[in-house]
């Protein structure tokens, strides 16, 4: 049996293989603009240009996959941890700083590992303040313990779980709906339990695809310095909690709003490149 089930009692979730839908039509992207401007109560993320860099909507073909039905917990990080002595999840307020992002230090403070012990009240929510590299050390780890060959997603793999084949809008559906996920349009403004939001499920069955915590991609950009992170957060309105959305962040950034989940690749399949797959444009 696996090590690290989701603490949520859900294990791992398989992505039949064969074609589906990837990236926003111009349509999905205004939605998207119109989305944030209510949940931000301005249009600046129209105006900063957000979601223009985001893929035409086309078709894309992957072989069958696993992924895990939630994010990597703190209590499985913390068994890993303890195993192999690596790092624990921590910042001190002076790395925070040079980081130069809007949160204050004292929303990373709740999140800080005391020694290899993770926060007591946050147990079975996501593991942050973990680095790309982190989550794939992690994956090498569980790979050996298991048997089983896993990883971090690449982006195309992570948008089709979460999304399902048909190119809609949210895990759901194509309409917005706040009950539906962790993000800051109904609070609480951190980080729940896993699976908190069933009725956000993607047609799969995949739990926390929107909001809750960006999650690490394999996919990289700008010469393999940064890291595709997907999702949207805590942190974030409803245009930004999109599977077709995503932004970049330094590889080596520690996040209180990042976390990750693995895939398992299944024998005998063709494995993904890291520029992803050839696509039919729509």
């Amino acid at each position: 049996m696996l090590l690290a089930q989701p603490d949520s009692g859900g294990g791992w979730i398989t992505v039949p293989g064969g074609n589906f839908f990837s990236g926003s039509s111009r349509t999905q992207v205004e939605k998207a603009y119109q989305i944030s401007a209510a949940g931000y109560g301005h249009d600046r993320v129209r105006q900063y240009g957000w979601f223009d860099h985001e893929a035409p909507l086309q078709k894309h073909d992957l072989p069958e996959f696993r992924i895990q039905k939630v994010p990597v917990t703190q209590r499985e990080y913390a068994r890993f941890v303890v195993e192999t002595g690596h790092r624990a999840p921590f910042v001190d307020a002076t790395t925070w700083q040079s980081y130069g992002l809007v949160h204050p230090y004292k929303r990373v403070r709740s999140y800080n590992w005391a020694g290899k012990r993770p926060p007591a009240d946050k147990k079975n929510h996501p593991v942050v303040l973990v680095t790309a590299s982190d989550a794939e050390a992690y994956a090498v780890w569980l790979s050996r313990k298991t048997g089983r060959k896993l990883r971090l997603p690449y982006a195309e793999e992570w948008e089709k779980a979460m999304r399902g084949t048909d190119g809609r809008l949210y895990p759901w559906g194509n309409d917005y709906d706040a009950s539906r996920l962790n993000n800051a349009d109904q609070g609480p403004f951190a980080t729940m339990p896993v699976g908190s939001f069933p009725q956000g499920a993607s047609p799969y069955g995949v739990l926390d695809g929107a909001g809750q915590v960006y999650e690490w991609m394999a996919t990289t950009t700008q010469g393999e310095q940064r890291r595709v992170v997907k999702g949207g957060s805590w942190d974030d309105h409803g245009g930004v909690c999109r599977p077709a959305a995503w932004h970049s962040r330094p590889q080596q950034l520690k996040h209180i709003l990042i976390g990750f989940r693995l895939v398992e690749m299944l024998p005998s399949r063709s494995s993904i490149r890291a520029g992803g797959t050839e696509g039919e444009r729509l």
